[in-house]
């Protein structure tokens, strides 16, 4: 940073010991040419230090110039205005000695990207007498980006028409694919004559449908453009990369590269390096790699940032760390990603080694390294480095509550979300969704309510993942009523909103309501994903609804080609085994294409237990045995039915092979909160500091119960 200043304070030196030998120069000799080549000179010097943030150094050559042109007046506004100073750039404005039609577009332009103050840019607007193509693209954007799109649309209508097509369309255009309104910037562009659009305007609603997921309709306009330049194909190839259709994107990039007519830049292997990554493709991600080498592109920071976080994507963090050493100027970001890469593959004393050698530290750099020990279950690092640090954004917050999360530490989660608002940060939808999702794993209907009332007072009740999170945290504590009240007040639910609907109605034994939403989610053509259909195939287990579960097990393969996971198959064993369809259940884990987890042995082993088949238990037991040999269930199970069939002697030898070995069940538990303290009870405990007056009021319940048994009651 001192070195930063010093550089500044050089420049301004000699931009001063410059502007005194132009100045007096100027005055000496009669030499209008070399004047105005001064004046040219100034002005280019004062545009440059404002994009680069100096405003010092660009008020310095303004004020020291005793020759000003209308050019230079403009150039000093628009630095202002660059850099947010729009006081000073209305100051100047106003003591402007003329002013152009651009000037009144600078100050115009201002307004809009300094707060959006239209009211003040409309009444400039408004005064300039000779206004041109850019007048009104500047306007038109501001009431688009104020959303006031009737007047957005009213002044498009009254531009002259020379102006309107493609200057002020693509303007209106652009304002609404900033905003996501991409069919309205669709109609603007249908309403354009093809022989006025511009490459611009084709690669704004490529672009914007690209983004919008519609990469078939963008495709079609792709493939209509009469000339296409590096941003057009660049957006094409990315929406084909965001949609996970990597093929199309490839052979795109391809076709843009034979074609020779488009120079690739930077931008274009960003994406193909991002997309590589993204789809796990480690051939065409390493010829990527050696094509940035073969067009100079090396030394590119943003490119090899992204490689970086490419291979880290592959599991190959060896390469990402022979792309960081070879750069020869290490930015924060680079630090950054080789961080990231290796939380992502799990090597967290890696990562931390990396942090500890950076020369600085962002608040990302932090996140990062928090997010790495709570993934890796040590939560009382991730605490000690989130205390050291001064600011904390509501996403460092997000991190270490899903870490609480994620470590099942649920009401430290809910504590430190207390915690967080009581500090004056405001969380995030995804930081509430944590604190439902902790309210639902204790079933603490209280905090969940009080959480729930936090949202409606900051007005993010709309916002559909907490809407989804609500739906959860509701159904999850048997209040399916308003799980489903929360459900039909979401406008566009998705997947997930479904899915918690779904899975509400059938974790509360509501099997036939579980499957109409699922009727409904089909009518509504949204594709159902893995975890809609456990959700189903669990509510036909509660339900009993045999032929419906066999159905939507075969649909998941043949019409959405979803092959069934282990717990897929846990549920289709547990549905044929409530059914007392055990042989078509042994037969159907015999058929599994992959090795039967616990959970499917367990389907079977309780369904052996409630039909008292003692064959299909026995073998159950034994896989159970071996995948989960600290687990007493199998034990127990099997020594139970054992002496129902009248076989003591083996049920007591099953019982002793389990205390041989050491292995306890674990005892029942429940809990009940009281005063915001939650008061766990085991089976059989007797350490709770209140016992002796609970089992006083235990004893008074008994007996008043028994009085009332007597009575009649």
């Amino acid at each position: 940073m001192k070195q930063y200043a010093r550089n500044i304070h050089q420049g301004i030196t000699n931009a001063k010991s410059n502007l005194t030998h132009y100045t007096n120069f100027t005055l000496n000799q009669t030499n209008p040419a070399k004047a105005t080549n001064f004046v040219t000179h100034c002005n280019v010097k004062i545009s440059e230090n404002g994009r680069n943030g100096n405003v010092k150094a660009a008020e310095t050559i303004f004020h020291r110039m005793s020759h000003k042109n209308i050019v230079t007046w403009t150039a000093m506004l628009t630095v202002y205005a660059q850099n947010g100073q729009i006081a000073n750039a209305r100051k100047l404005f106003d003591e402007m000695p003329e002013r152009t039609t651009a000037s009144y577009n600078a100050m115009v332009s201002a307004y809009i990207h300094n707060g959006c103050n239209v009211t003040k840019a409309y009444e400039l607007f408004a005064s300039t007498r000779d206004k041109n193509a850019v007048s009104y693209a500047a306007m038109i954007t501001g009431f688009v980006k104020a959303r006031k799109f009737d007047l957005a649309e009213k002044l498009y209508l009254e531009a002259p028409r020379e102006f309107r097509d493609p200057v002020c369309s693509n303007a209106l255009i652009s304002g609404y694919l900033k905003i996501g309104e991409t069919n309205e910037a669709l109609r603007v562009f249908e309403n354009v004559r093809e022989s006025e659009r511009d490459v611009v305007s084709w690669s704004a609603v490529v672009g914007g449908l690209c983004r919008d997921g519609k990469v078939g309709y963008a495709r079609i306009l792709f493939d209509r453009m009469p000339e296409r330049n590096v941003v057009s194909w660049s957006a094409m190839i990315d929406g084909y990369m965001e949609k996970g259709l990597f093929e199309n994107g490839f052979c795109l990039f391809l076709d843009m590269r034979r074609e020779g007519v488009v120079e690739v830049n930077s931008t274009a292997m960003t994406i193909m390096i991002k997309g590589c990554g993204n789809c796990g493709r480690v051939k065409e991600g390493m010829q990527i790699h050696g094509l940035v080498s073969r067009l100079g592109f090396e030394f590119n920071s943003v490119l090899s940032n992204s490689i970086i976080t490419m291979y880290s994507l592959f599991g190959c963090t060896d390469m990402s760390k022979k792309v960081f050493c070879a750069m020869a100027n290490k930015e924060l970001v680079a630090w950054n990603s080789l961080i990231s890469g290796y939380v992502y593959n799990n090597d967290v004393d890696a990562a931390y080694g990396v942090f500890e050698r950076m020369p600085e530290k962002d608040l990302i750099s932090w996140t990062a390294m928090i997010r790495g020990f709570a993934k890796d279950g040590r939560i009382g690092k991730a605490i000690e480095l989130f205390n050291m640090l001064k600011q904390k954004d509501d996403f460092v917050w997000t991190v270490i509550l899903s870490g609480f999360v994620s470590n099942e530490e649920y009401e430290e989660a809910l504590r430190w979300y207390v915690r967080m608002n009581q500090e004056g940060c405001r969380p995030n939808p995804v930081t509430i969704s944590s604190a439902f999702a902790s309210s639902a794993a204790l079933a603490a209907l209280n905090e969940g309510l009080q959480i729930h009332s936090h949202v409606l007072k900051m007005n993010l009740e709309h916002d559909l993942s907490i809407q989804n999170s609500l739906i959860s945290f509701y159904a999850k504590c048997g209040n399916v009523t308003d799980a489903y009240k929360i459900f039909i007040d979401v406008d566009e639910p998705n997947v997930v909103s479904y899915n918690s609907v779904i899975n509400g109605f059938a974790q509360n034994g509501f099997g036939e309501e579980a499957l109409n939403i699922y009727k409904r989610m089909q009518n509504e053509s949204l594709e159902p994903n893995r975890v809609t259909f456990l959700a189903v195939l669990s509510a036909c287990t509660h339900a009993g609804l045999i032929e419906e579960g066999r159905n939507l097990f075969n649909t998941m393969k043949s019409r959405y080609r979803i092959d069934p996971e282990a717990d897929h198959y846990a549920c289709m064993v547990d549905l044929l085994g409530r059914a007392g369809l055990l042989d078509e259940a042994i037969d159907l884990i015999r058929s599994m294409p992959l090795k039967p987890h616990s959970g499917v042995w367990g389907a079977l082993l309780a369904a052996s237990k409630a039909h008292l088949r003692l064959d299909l238990a026995k073998l159950a037991a034994q896989h159970i045995t071996e995948q989960e040999p600290a687990n007493a269930t199998p034990y127990v199970v099997l020594s139970n039915m054992y002496s129902a069939s009248g076989q003591k002697i083996e049920g007591d030898l099953v019982r002793k092979t389990k205390n041989l070995k050491g292995i306890k069940k674990s005892p029942g538990c429940s809990w009940i909160t009281i005063k915001d303290k939650v008061h766990l009870f085991l089976a059989g405990d007797q350490s709770h500091m209140n016992i002796e007056e609970i089992k006083a009021i235990i004893l008074t319940i008994d007996k008043g119960m028994q009085w009332l048994y007597y009575c009649g009651f």
